[in-house]
């Protein structure tokens, strides 16, 4: 019985509390965000947010909970650091001519040292690279050319204490003929290469598409990963309910390897973007 009354006691405290409170009062307690986990640290893909000014995008992303927006150069660099954003990942000039042929070494390795050399400057931590299209070359000549141009850089890369990420896209929808379109062949790269500073960039929305088995994939290979990317599955959309993938559960994967990198956001939204971009943190945010 008095168990009861204090129960009703606390109920009419916390009522009377509530009444003495003004409407603004109330609205704003609701809609205060939801202090962020920060288990892994979160970048946008600019790219997938072209029509939004770059310095709207940053003042929005640094609201939300972003440390980083990725896939720049210099001088976008520049707009995303002062507002208090870092760039995970600077950008490359061509996904179908890479490395994989031997005739495009040269332009590569000036642009790559280059991007190096930006990156070691500004704290960055990854450049990108891009294995390129095939054109009828096998696997194995592929690895081949790509290990002996990338030697040309990786001292380099060492030295500066930059990590060369090459990405892996899917062949079926997005990037036809692309040649690093399966994780088995990064993987194979990355120890024929044998470089502490090369990495792959494992973008989930590429290789569900083209291999699936997400979890056990991104575990099995969790040395040679050193970005990850998302995206919904089909369409390349937001990464909620409306696609096939269960982001929470991956990301979790994702941090149970010892991550501690950057998870880019590179999902093009079909709502409005920025409430979009919001909601896939917050989805992210295990």
């Amino acid at each position: 019985m008095r168990a009861r009354c204090d129960r009703r006691s606390v109920l009419k405290s916390a009522v009377a509390g509530a009444a003495s409170l003004s409407v603004a009062d109330l609205l704003a307690a609701a809609e205060e965000p939801t202090k962020a986990k920060n288990n892994i640290k979160q970048s946008v893909c600019r790219w997938c947010y072209g029509k939004v000014p770059l310095a709207q995008l940053a003042a929005e992303a640094k609201k939300i909970g972003y440390q980083s927006i990725e896939l720049l150069g210099p001088d976008d660099f520049k707009v995303v650091k002062a507002a208090g954003l870092t760039c995970a990942m600077v950008r490359t000039s061509s996904i179908e001519n890479g490395w994989n042929r031997q005739e495009n070494h040269d332009k590569l390795e000036q642009e790559l040292r280059t991007n190096i050399e930006f990156a070691a400057a500004e704290g960055i931590p990854s450049v990108i690279c891009m294995s390129g299209n095939r054109k009828g070359m096998s696997d194995e000549e592929g690895i081949e050319n790509c290990v002996a141009g990338l030697k040309r850089v990786m001292g380099f890369a060492e030295e500066k204490k930059v990590n060369v990420v090459m990405e892996g896209l899917n062949s079926k929808v997005n990037h036809k003929d692309y040649m690093y379109d399966k994780t088995a062949w990064g993987a194979a790269l990355c120890k024929k290469l044998g470089s502490p500073r090369f990495k792959l960039l494992y973008d989930v929305y590429h290789m569900q598409i083209m291999e699936g088995d997400v979890i056990a994939t991104l575990k099995a290979n969790k040395e040679f990963i050193g970005h990850y990317h998302t995206g919904g599955v089909p369409g390349r959309n937001e990464i909620d309910e409306t696609q096939e993938l269960n982001y929470p559960a991956i990301v979790k994967a994702i941090l149970d390897t010892g991550y501690t990198g950057y998870l880019g956001q590179e999902y093009i939204p079909k709502r409005e973007p920025l409430p979009s971009l919001a909601q896939g943190f917050r989805i992210c945010d295990v």
